[in-house]
């Protein structure tokens, strides 16, 4: 399967390409940005002292890829039929990555507003691997945190505090941030990572939809804008209303379409900027990018009255 498939979709529609697959007899889900092919699995060479989840490396199309098995990962039982498993061959935060699985089902388009928040306790909490649960044809199809998987079997591959350090010293500043993200891991290192920078007025929402809803609740309290935001940092993947739907809202506003709009995101590709440009976004960076990411808040904001 190539990625330039029809499901990739037109922007702000506010509507998911999902790629199911099958580990365990269960039906998880990928956005099908972040694939490149699928393939069927074939042999790999071991890596010495590598971690349990981690199966191997392969080279396929001039690309070295490390392969992690999904069922160790996840905890589920091994395949039943191997000869038949398939590769996902991913691109997200600027890495390839091959995920191993037992089946691919095929792609739907979903709309994010049929993705709900997973529960907390059923899906584990801070440590849950799940970002949205979608109903469809019947079925439940449990999105998964592919960014807290890499970052969590190769931390190089997360947001690091110790890059903030080449900003060099920092001053301490009130203006109102809006951070979208949905995932509870990054979220938590997106806001530990603009406090550590110097930000401590910030508004955390989970989703598009929440952040909408807040800044509706701002425009309409008739205070000054800027008191409460002024500038929103937003995840494009995430249940209820994406970032790019997100973006198109606010930039049709004439009240909040002057609000820059950061689009930092694991899903950041030259196609993907396009997207994003059109829909009037004012920058957009590639996760784990934390040190750009303050950069170009910085100038954003410092300068504002």
């Amino acid at each position: 399967m190539d990625r330039q498939s029809d499901i990739l979709l037109e922007s702000g529609t506010n509507e998911l390409g999902v790629m199911e697959f099958t580990i365990g007899g269960e039906v998880f889900g990928i956005n099908v940005a972040k694939v490149l092919e699928i393939m069927m699995a074939c042999p790999v060479v071991p890596m010495q002292k590598a971690q349990k989840d981690i199966e191997g490396i392969f080279k396929s199309r001039d690309m070295l890829l490390t392969v992690i098995d999904l069922a160790s990962y996840l905890g589920l039982p091994p395949s039943q039929n191997p000869g038949r498993d398939i590769f996902i061959i991913t691109r997200f935060n600027n890495a390839n990555f091959a995920f191993h699985v037992h089946t691919v089902v095929g792609i739907d388009r979903i709309s994010w507003t049929e993705i709900k928040k997973p529960d907390r306790i059923i899906y584990g909490g801070q440590d849950g691997v799940a970002t949205g649960i979608a109903e469809y044809n019947g079925r439940l199809i449990t999105i998964l945190d592919f960014e807290k998987i890499v970052s969590e079997i190769s931390p190089e591959m997360g947001i690091r505090y110790e890059d903030l350090d080449q900003l060099g010293v920092r001053h301490r500043s009130d203006k109102p941030l809006l951070i979208a993200e949905d995932s509870m891991l990054l979220s938590k290192m997106i806001v530990e990572s603009l406090r550590r920078a110097g930000y401590e007025n910030l508004t955390k929402v989970d989703n598009g939809q929440e952040a909408w809803d807040f800044l509706q609740e701002v425009k309409n309290s008739q205070d000054p804008l800027e008191n409460h935001v002024c500038c929103v940092v937003t995840d494009i993947e995430m249940p209820q209303m994406d970032g790019h739907h997100l973006t198109k809202l606010i930039k049709e506003d004439p009240v909040l379409k002057k609000l820059p709009v950061i689009l930092f995101s694991s899903l950041i590709t030259e196609e993907m900027k396009i997207k994003g440009r059109q829909l009037g976004a004012d920058a957009q960076i590639s996760k784990p990018e934390i040190a750009s990411l303050v950069s170009i808040i910085d100038g954003f904001v410092l300068g504002q009255k």
